[in-house]
């Protein structure tokens, strides 16, 4: 069996980038609460191209809900999530910044909103706003950038990794 590390892989830049993506977010939507009154009423930062909309989504990206539970199930989910998420950063060998990054920014995010939709039952807090008229983006937040952003570069990662592994047992 193999024997986890203990968390070697940079605690401080893992740590500190949770930190700070948790912070910004927070931040950021208590701003959007009390500066994008009333809801939904789009304020133009670039043209109708990018606004900021005050909305409450109960679901999850997207849009995508399931019902009335919809709050329990994805904090639910987050939380297994957040628990798989600790256990890549426990194997992630020790200098790897991309991974470690990686990992970092997709849990800032995620503990971004779970502790949105711990604090109110209304749902997440999206104000992000992006298209041209018609054409729109879902609305998101700052926890949804670092989960996006994140999410693609672990992809990238665990796959050069993979790849890696397939150029080694290739040679062997």
């Amino acid at each position: 069996m193999k024997k986890m590390q203990s968390g070697r892989a940079n605690p401080a830049l893992f740590w500190s980038v949770i930190t700070t993506v948790v912070l910004v977010d927070i931040a950021t939507k208590l701003l959007a609460v009390y500066a994008l009154v009333p809801q939904r009423m789009p304020h133009e930062i670039i043209g109708d191209t990018l606004r900021l909309t005050l909305v409450y989504n109960p679901g999850a990206a997207f849009g995508l809900h399931v019902g009335p539970y919809s709050r329990w199930v994805f904090m639910a989910l987050t939380l297994g999530a957040l628990w798989i998420l600790w256990r890549l950063y426990r194997t992630t060998r020790e200098g790897d910044l991309g991974r470690t990054l990686a990992l970092a920014l997709v849990c800032g995010g995620a503990v971004g909103n779970l502790i949105d939709r711990i604090r109110s039952s209304v749902g997440v807090v999206d104000f992000i706003d992006v298209g041209v008229g018609d054409m729109r983006w879902p609305t998101f937040n700052v926890a949804d950038m670092a989960v996006s952003v994140g999410a693609c570069m672990l992809a990238y990662v665990l796959w050069g990794e993979d790849k890696a592994l397939a150029t080694q047992a290739a040679e062997i």
